[in-house]
């Protein structure tokens, strides 16, 4: 059974609206790190998918991996700083950094996503 404690605290978690998680800011971003995210073929196609639009959840993707894989790769695009995650409730929203990427990294996802968009 759950304690007062921890009930109160997720509830004051709830309570508090949409909660942004980790990102690196714009002036963190590094190639090797962006380079590495961009590379796997997983990690790609949710790229592609977020560039095509807004926002979405995490379990809106059609990837054929199981779910935890599936957190990894999204986990290795935002410590890239490739996408930004927000909490609402217990879903995930995920959109593309573009602005950050592009501010950074000119050019970088118009060449990657060239082929794809």
């Amino acid at each position: 059974m759950a304690s007062s404690h921890t009930t109160t605290a997720a509830a004051a978690a709830a309570s508090t609206g949409p909660q942004t998680l980790p990102h690196p800011h714009r002036d963190e971003l590094e190639l090797p790190a962006v380079l590495h995210a961009l590379s796997d073929p997983m990690r790609l196609q949710i790229v592609v998918e977020l560039a095509r639009s807004e926002e979405r959840a995490c379990n809106s993707f059609n990837l054929p991996v199981v779910k935890s894989t599936c957190t990894h790769h999204f986990r290795v695009l935002r410590d890239a700083g490739v996408i930004r995650q927000r909490m609402e409730g217990t879903t995930r929203l995920n959109s593309l950094r573009r602005n950050d990427l592009d501010s950074r990294f000119p050019g970088l996802l118009d060449a990657v996503l060239g082929g794809h968009i």
